[in-house]
Formats: structure tokens, sequence, C-alpha cells
């Protein structure tokens, strides 16, 4: 026999929970075949369904998690006096996001997690790429900006892989540069989420929830990568930032 639903849901509505699900799956998806893309995707959709303050700590939780296999790896290969600069900005910026996550009016959170998305996928679809000489003040700053949009709504990843793709590193090099950095950002927007109270038991039950349909979505987009033109999964996954951002502005409800 089934047990009850757990408190923590009380208040969220079986189709609610379903579509937060659904989401997930389709932001995995996407991190999967194109590597970036489930917070531009999640957050936008997941704020309007279940709130920012938690939908933020659940993507946290459910794709922290997973990113843990990569990080020894990544420690070999990546430029770490460059991760330990952008770290050292971040470490500024996350609790400043985090702060403004716990503090705002939800409603304006929305607003502004959807201007966010907008504003990075313009800058993923323009291919704009930072064209300055990489120096330790610009590397902190990347990271503090990151950061305060990673503590924010979990998009850190836009402001440092267009300053990063900018150098003349090899791919594997930056690759692993990123991962490195989005594990540090991980600790200390943990830290940071647990801190100010974002974390809570509803949080971490809908995390419990989501991870598996997220996981799926990670691995089955990173399968797909293998039998398509990388193009055409990029496109695809600039789609569905788009409707994922269009169908969640809060003029809808």
């Amino acid at each position: 026999m089934k047990g009850p639903v757990p408190s923590s849901f009380d208040h969220f509505s079986l189709l609610t929970l379903t579509l937060t699900v659904l989401v997930a799956c389709i932001a995995g998806l996407a991190r999967g075949f194109s590597g970036f893309g489930a917070a531009l995707i999640f957050m936008p959709a997941g704020s309007a369904l279940v709130g920012p303050a938690v939908a933020a700590p659940v993507l946290l939780m459910a794709d922290g998690v997973l990113a843990l296999a990569f990080l020894p790896r990544a420690w070999m290969l990546a430029r770490r006096r460059d991760v330990t600069l952008m770290a050292s900005g971040a470490i500024i910026g996350v609790p400043l996001g985090a702060l403004i996550l716990r503090h705002a009016d939800p409603l304006l959170l929305r607003w502004v997690i959807c201007g966010l998305a907008s504003s990075m996928l313009l800058l993923l679809v323009s291919g704009w790429r930072y064209h300055g000489t990489p120096r330790a003040p610009v590397t902190a700053a990347v990271g503090a900006v990151a950061g305060l949009f990673g503590g924010l709504a979990q998009m850190t990843g836009p402001p440092a892989v267009a300053y990063w793709l900018s150098g003349k590193e090899a791919h594997g090099t930056i690759r692993a540069s990123i991962i490195l950095f989005f594990g540090a950002t991980t600790v200390f927007t943990f830290i940071s989420y647990l801190v100010s109270g974002i974390i809570t038991a509803q949080a971490l039950w809908l995390a419990a929830l989501v991870a598996p349909a997220y996981a799926l979505g990670l691995f089955t987009g990173s399968r797909a990568f293998h039998f398509a033109s990388p193009e055409i999964f990029r496109r695809l996954c600039f789609a569905l930032i788009a409707a994922s951002v269009l169908t969640s502005l809060p003029v809808w409800r």
C-alpha cells in the first residue's frame, strides 16, 4: 500500500508535480546533448510551477549530485589558476544572489528570471565572445557575475562560457575549467542556500522526485548527441529555452 504524499507537497497539485518532473527531464535532455541549457529551461518553468525559491535549490541538488562524477578528470585537465580566480569572484556573487532569492518578491523574481534567461539566450544565439586579454581582475569579475546569476537563478554558465571560449586554450581544457568552476559554485551555492534557509524539506523532497527524470534526460541527451548534427541539437535547445521563457511569463497567470 502506498503511503500518503509527504506534507511538503500538500499545496502542490499532482499536475504541478508531473509538469515539474517533465520540465526537469527536458532540461536534463538539453544539458546532455548540448552541454548547456538546463537552468535556462528549468528555472523559468520551474519558478512558474513551484516558485523561484523552491525551483533553484531543486535544480542545484539534482544537477550537482550528477556532476560530481566529472570533477576528478576536470581537476586534471583544467587551468586551476584561472578557475581559482573566477571562483574567488563567485564567493562574493553567490551569497548576494542567494540573498536576493531569499528575500525578494516571488513575482518580481519570476520576471527577473525570465529576463535573465532571455538575455542569456540572446548571448548564446549571438555567438558573442569576450575578445579582450584575460586578466586576473576581469576573470574574478566574470566569476562574481556568474556567481550572482547562479545564486539567484542557477544560471552560472553563460557568463563563464562566453568568457573562457574567447581564449586560445584547447577545447578539452576549457570544458574541464568550466566543469571545475561549476563544481566550486555548486558548493558555494549549497552553503549559501543552507545558511539562508532556502534548502527546506520541501525542496529536498522535490529534488528527490525530479532527480531520476533529470538523470534520464541527461543520459538520453548524451546518447542522442552521437546520432544527429550538433547544430540541430543546438537550435532545438535554443527553441526549448525560448518556449520555457515564453510560457512561464507571469502575464499568463
